[in-house]
């Protein structure tokens, strides 16, 4: 749930902050005022593109910020991400520099834009003016009814994989003469110089050692020398003055135990110096000062980073390379006998696909069912007298097989009695898709479900915020009333934010916002926000009614509004 936004800098906003609460959150104002500023600004924190147009005029960046309630699925998110999570409040802000940079905070820690729209279908969901089932591609229209059946679309992905890796790999093997000749010179080729190069799987990580060792051997020897000298070979080696030491211990220790121990610690340190020194002595008796080897060494570097370059950029790429060209090499030249593998192969992967991907295709035709009743049931509390019906249609033909199955949605009305249904998008008014649009969004997103009852959270808990910016395009009267008593249904449920133009929605909020937009003394136009108290709400509802000159009528009418739908 939006606790606060905060947008500083942003557009005609220098800086407002405006506070929500649980139920239906109403923003109203003047037109130009402000009110869609606001929303898209929320939606720069759900990811969406930042534009450096935004900034206002002569300062140097644009912030907007936000408190949500936290949620288990969000600190999910913000844990897979390496980002601390608070138990109580996620706080996100996002910056947009006139320059054109831009930064991301998650609790004040830095985070990217991919982050935000991970964290956005658990924060809050943005309905925009004039949104409908037109702007859906066949994709999206799917995926509506998936999120309402709560669709496993997993298998049926696995399965698609299978079958069409198999069935690119018989492509390849079916591909005209000439285009097989050309590939098999290539492979060839490249199976020819990667096995040339007899490659050992980290021997370029040794050979990079060696090289440091033998373009250092002069210096490398002259260390370990001096430190063999200082620790074992010398007169005042450390060897030499711990032995020395010693003795004076032993006689410490004739006449007080208590320097027994001591010496034999000493007796330890020394045996462990003089071990090092011996190491330090071998190796220094096998350093090389072969010209020849580093020579040999930096040639066959150089010959890795060639064939990095060409086939890979590790060398345990350059191997697997290798071994993918021979088996591809071999498959060409056995090329009948794995044909008919693979199509036995190819066969059994299909009817793994299509088990699966009927499951799921009967699985939406139930949740269609439901989902249809529900929405016909929504949209008809919306002064409609509609029939709506959700078609799944597509054959289990191959041509239409994808990794989401091989079903398409399309979304019927039939918004008067008697007429046939059609495509919401061509059927529908204006103001009937916007009632469409919210009983279809209400239905799929507000806690609605095709098998399992919804549930009611505490106030405030757990709830998603809905953003819906002046959904009542097209619509008034009592349509109008309808949708507010929708909003305000919606809100029991979920925190909703709602932009409107129309009293009768504005009557039903449980809190309400005034934006306004006035010019300073300096000449510069400045956005305020404010939560109106009772007897202001009354006259703005009658702004609302009668426009900018307030009448005793138009008051009168904006308390029995109020009254009514308190």
């Amino acid at each position: 749930m939006l606790l606060e936004l905060r947008v500083e800098n942003y557009a005609v906003i220098d800086n407002v902050t405006v506070e929500f609460a649980a139920g239906l959150n109403l923003l109203t104002g003047e037109t130009g005022a402000g009110k869609s500023i606001l929303i898209d600004a929320l939606a720069l924190l759900l990811g969406d593109r930042a534009s450096t147009e935004v900034v206002r005029h002569g300062t140097e960046k644009a912030v907007v910020s936000a408190v949500f309630e936290a949620e288990s699925k969000a600190h999910a998110v913000l844990q897979e991400n390496g980002i601390d999570t608070d138990e109580e409040q996620l706080i996100l802000r996002r910056e947009i520099a006139a320059g054109g940079k831009g930064r991301v905070f998650i609790n004040n820690q830095p985070a990217t834009v991919a982050v935000l729209r991970q964290l956005a279908p658990h924060l809050a969901v943005i309905h925009a003016q004039n949104e409908s089932v037109l702007a859906f591609d066949a994709a999206s229209r799917l995926g509506l009814l998936d999120t309402f059946a709560g669709s496993e679309l997993a298998p049926t992905a696995e399965a698609f994989d299978v079958w069409n890796q198999i069935r690119h790999r018989i492509g390849e093997l079916e591909c005209d003469e000439r285009d097989r000749v050309r590939r098999l010179d290539l492979w060839s080729f490249q199976r020819r110089e990667i096995a040339a190069a007899n490659l050992h799987a980290g021997e370029d990580a040794r050979l990079e050692a060696e090289k440091r060792v033998l373009a250092n051997s002069q210096r490398i020897l002259s260390s370990a020398m001096g430190a063999y000298d200082a620790l074992y070979e010398g007169s005042m080696s450390a060897s030499a003055l711990i032995r020395s030491a010693g003795k004076q211990l032993e006689e410490l220790a004739r006449y007080d135990e208590k320097f027994c121990e001591s010496l034999t610690q000493l007796d330890s340190a020394r045996i462990t110096i003089e071990d090092i020194g011996q190491t330090l002595r071998d190796y220094a008796g096998n350093i090389e000062t072969a010209p020849e080897r580093l020579a040999e060494v930096e040639d066959r570097l150089a010959a890795l980073d060639r064939l990095k370059r060409k086939y890979g950029p590790t060398l345990d790429d350059i191997i697997a390379l290798g071994a993918e060209l021979e088996r591809k090499l071999n498959e060409i030249e056995n090329k009948d006998e794995v044909l008919r593998g693979l199509r036995g192969t190819l066969a059994l992967a299909a009817e793994r696909y299509l088990e699966a991907a009927r499951s799921l295709s009967r699985h939406r035709y139930q949740a269609a069912r439901k989902l249809e009743k529900q929405v016909e049931s929504e949209v008809n509390e919306l002064a409609m007298k509609a029939r709506f019906k959700v078609e799944v249609s597509g054959g289990d033909e191959d041509a239409n097989w994808t990794a989401n199955g091989f079903d398409a949605v399309a979304y019927l009305i039939s918004a008067n009695p008697g007429e046939p249904l059609g495509p919401v998008e061509t059927i529908a008014s204006g103001g009937e898709l916007s009632r469409v649009m919210l009983a279809l969004k209400t239905t799929v997103e507000g806690g609605l479900s095709a098998h399992t009852p919804y549930t009611r959270p505490q106030s405030g808990v757990g709830q998603r915020t809905f953003v819906f910016d002046e959904i009542d395009s097209g619509i008034g009267g009592r349509a109008a009333e309808a949708v507010g008593r929708k909003l305000k249904q919606l809100a029991v449920n979920q925190q909703v934010l709602c932009v409107t133009h129309l009293p009768q929605i504005a009557s039903f909020a449980d809190q309400h916002h005034l934006i306004e937009k006035k010019e300073t003394s300096s000449g510069r136009t400045k956005t305020s926000v404010r939560a109106l108290r009772a007897e202001e709400r009354t006259r703005e509802l009658a702004r609302m009614i009668s426009g900018a000159k307030l009448t005793d009528i138009s008051i009168r009418h904006a308390e029995q509004m109020l009254k009514a739908n308190r």
